[in-house]
């Protein structure tokens, strides 16, 4: 039991933790869950491309079969905010979803979806812990039954009619990377139907990713990078292993920091709507800005989608996201979708060229650049090191004093000139994150260092 710990988005281990009977004991575990608070409805099951996600998600569907739910099971790898759409548009109880996202392939992961289709609140994953068990089955004449269903097409047409129901893509040429994850006939189809012309990068199933992580990272992004700014295609587009992320590449900058991205987003959204935003506390004060000239708010959370979502609903907000790439918009499921945010990155380059929109926000606002590093630190120790942490925040940063400090999640120090510093604990590996914006590169160069610097003695 004390090998099952629920982080940011689920519980994520080796093949040496991530075993059979603790995946079993997951599924009890939600079982208990669901029949304590009374919801008794259909169960989703889904999983990613990885090489044992169909056999963990098998053993989910005959846990929750045994305790007398109905399973939807998924036809096959599919990503993860086709799943979390399934939920709120088949009314069900709520989804396991086996995935382990980005994270190398000897990993895997299971998170529980709850009945909104938006990430499990502690509330909800702190329950599930404390009910892991042995699988507790019924008599064999109360259990449920297990169908297999396609959870893409329901959610291409919802994407299509959140968009634009007229949406029209033809002439325009997108590179897809799917980095042979979940995303392969699901994005790209959905691009396809929209009228755009579509080359494909990696978009078979290898179990293995190619030899590295799902990460649509700019360092793994080469060959789509190559493919946009030799002009075979005009917008470049990439999903990480269960395709619930996106990265967007353009001519002009090859891979797009998804801050810059999260700006043009919004603006493009302001065009046609209104409401405020909602972003991570590690995610870029450029939004802000676009928000105030535009007479708007913004609402910042600590990192985890699960903390978006749950601000979006009390402030109606138009879109949240995240500086790691995860996105979602008002009226669609409370679940960042990098299948959707595909399609509305591609009308958004056909009405102005990304590139174009993002001079245009940094010469109105002025400009800004983030970036982060990792500091190894065991999970057992991130504690101690941030109570350490806090009896070092210093007066000054880079020669920049300290105007405040932000403890949301980390420790987040504000500086005098604007920039910010930020150390936090990551949700899915065994790092502490040092996150840094500034005005210039040199800027960030700065924090950066002296981030690591102040952090590295602790750990």
């Amino acid at each position: 039991m004390e090998a099952i710990t629920f982080g940011t988005d689920g519980w994520r281990a080796t093949l040496e933790e991530f075993t059979t009977p603790r995946v079993r004991k997951v599924g009890q575990g939600v079982a208990s869950y669901l029949h304590d608070e009374g919801i008794a409805r259909p169960v989703a099951v889904g999983y990613d491309a990885r090489e044992s996600s169909r056999g963990f998600a098998e053993e989910l569907a005959r846990v929750l079969c045994a305790n007398g739910f109905d399973v939807l099971l998924s036809d096959r790898d599919r990503p993860t905010p086709c799943i979390a759409h399934a939920i709120v548009d088949r009314d069900l109880a709520g989804a396991l979803i086996v995935t382990a996202s980005h994270n190398p392939p000897e990993y895997n992961g299971v998170k529980f979806v709850p009945e909104d289709g938006a990430p499990a609140l502690p509330s909800v994953t702190d329950a599930i812990a404390n009910r892991l068990a042995e699988p507790d089955p019924l008599p064999e004449s109360e259990h449920g039954s297990i169908r297999e269903v396609d959870f893409a097409s329901a959610h291409a047409e919802a994407a299509l009619e959140r968009v634009d129901a007229d949406l029209d893509l033809e002439g325009l040429t997108v590179a897809y990377d799917a980095m042979h994850g979940s995303g392969r006939g699901t994005t790209d189809d959905l691009l396809e139907r929209a009228g755009a012309t579509v080359v494909r990068r990696r978009c078979d199933r290898d179990p293995t990713f190619g030899g590295s992580p799902p990460e649509p990272a700019a360092e793994h992004l080469g060959e789509l990078i190559e493919t946009v700014e030799s002009g075979e295609a005009e917008l470049g587009i990439a999903n990480d292993g269960d395709a619930d992320r996106l990265a967007v590449v353009t001519p002009e900058r090859g891979h797009l920091d998804e801050n810059l991205f999260f700006a043009a987003l919004y603006d493009y959204l302001l065009e046609s709507g209104s409401g405020p935003a909602v972003r991570t506390v590690s995610t870029t004060y450029l939004i802000d800005r676009v928000a105030e000239a535009d007479g708007e708010s913004v609402r910042e959370v600590p990192v985890g989608f699960k903390w978006v979502a749950e601000a979006m609903a009390e402030t109606d907000a138009l879109v949240g996201g995240e500086e790691s790439g995860g996105f979602t918009v008002r009226g669609h499921v409370r679940e960042k979708d990098g299948v959707l945010l595909a399609l509305v990155a591609a009308a958004m380059h056909a009405d102005e060229p990304i590139d174009d929109r993002v001079d245009r926000l940094l010469e109105t606002h002025g400009t800004i650049v983030q970036d982060k590093t990792s500091v190894p630190c065991p999970d057992a120790e991130k504690g101690r090191a941030l109570e350490a942490l806090e009896d070092e925040i210093p007066d000054a940063v880079a020669g920049t004093a300290v105007e405040d400090v932000n403890t949301a999640d980390g420790f987040k120090l504000l500086l005098a000139d604007g920039s910010w510093l930020l150390v936090r604990p990551s949700g899915t590996e065994p790092v502490l994150r040092v996150y840094a914006e500034a005005d210039d590169e040199s800027r960030l160069a700065e924090l950066l260092a002296a981030g690591k610097e102040l952090v590295d003695p602790l750990v």
